[in-house]
């Protein structure tokens, strides 16, 4: 996992921009496999026949074609960086909630990457939901948050970690195994 710095974003601006994206990628997908999809009938299939394989074979061309446009093409446009950014955030939170038995047991036992790695996640999740508008599902686990906040003041630890360091991971596994 490579490192992710969350970044400021305006929800509005983050909405809009992701919907769009959604809508390009959406409308080159749509376009791709029913273009292929009709190409491959006209020239390999029979009139008045079953062509189904070559409709979904058409299908899944598109679908490869668009994958592939996305992630060499897309991907690097303007237009395309707040989805890139949600991705890479929920891609951080993620990579975190997989070993959050480690992190949970590091942070009880005080350790101050694990209290790092969680303020990270506490930190990431609240843009992600404020991104996603759902406030709902972060009053949730606002009291979590906040005692985990405390516990890292009350060790004199920095409350701004906005970086998901890439070796945080693996150090916080190596510690709960070694226990």
């Amino acid at each position: 996992m490579s490192s992710f710095e969350i970044r400021p974003q305006n929800p509005e601006t983050y909405r809009q921009q992701t919907r769009r994206s959604t809508l390009v990628v959406a409308a080159t997908f749509a376009v791709l496999a029913m273009g292929l999809s009709t190409m491959a009938v006209a020239m390999f299939g029979e009139p008045g026949g079953d062509n189904l394989r070559l409709n979904i074979a058409g299908v899944v061309a598109g679908l490869l074609l668009t994958i592939a446009l996305v992630r060499t093409f897309y991907w690097e446009q303007p237009w395309m960086a707040s989805a890139v950014y949600g991705w890479r955030l929920k891609r951080s939170l993620m990579s975190v909630t997989n070993v959050m038995h480690h992190v949970k047991a590091g942070v009880a036992a005080g350790d101050e990457t694990a209290m790092k790695l969680l303020r990270f996640y506490h930190l990431g999740l609240t843009q992600m939901h404020q991104l996603d508008a759902n406030s709902s599902s972060l009053l949730e686990v606002r009291a979590e948050i906040e005692g985990h906040k405390e516990r890292m003041q009350a060790q004199g630890l920095d409350l701004d970690q906005q970086r998901l360091e890439a070796g945080w991971i693996d150090t916080v596994k190596k510690i709960d195994a070694a226990k």
